[in-house]
């Protein structure tokens, strides 16, 4: 039984997980919109609404937390408390969506589109 267990495992060990995350939250913001599966994509969601929530504070914490989950780019950082922050501080929530695409065409695998709202 998975009780209180969080996400999924996508078929990776923990360091390769992470650094997956990693990289496909930074390339949602620098694109606000990617290609990927769908398993991916909702194991995604949460991670990017958590960083949304913490960069509309706008402190040097925030940017802090930020640097340290995004690989110390600050290039991404800048554009996450900067760009996308600032359009979502009304809203309490939902900042991404996932659209069903498909299947690729390779391995059939259901792909999805996650992009902000």
């Amino acid at each position: 039984m998975r009780h209180l267990v969080e996400g999924k495992k996508l078929g990776r060990v923990k360091r390769q997980r992470t650094a997956l995350m990693r990289n496909l939250v930074t390339s949602l913001i620098l694109h606000e919109r990617i290609t990927t599966t769908t398993a991916k994509a909702k194991a995604l969601r949460p991670k990017i609404e958590r960083l949304l929530t913490i960069a509309k504070k706008d402190d040097l914490n925030a940017k802090r937390q930020l640097m340290k989950e995004l690989y110390n780019n600050q290039v991404v950082v800048r554009k996450l408390v900067k760009v996308l922050a600032p359009k979502y501080l009304e809203r309490k929530g939902g900042y991404v969506r996932v659209v069903r695409q498909g299947t690729r065409a390779g391995d059939s695998a259901p792909t999805s589109v996650i992009e902000f709202v």
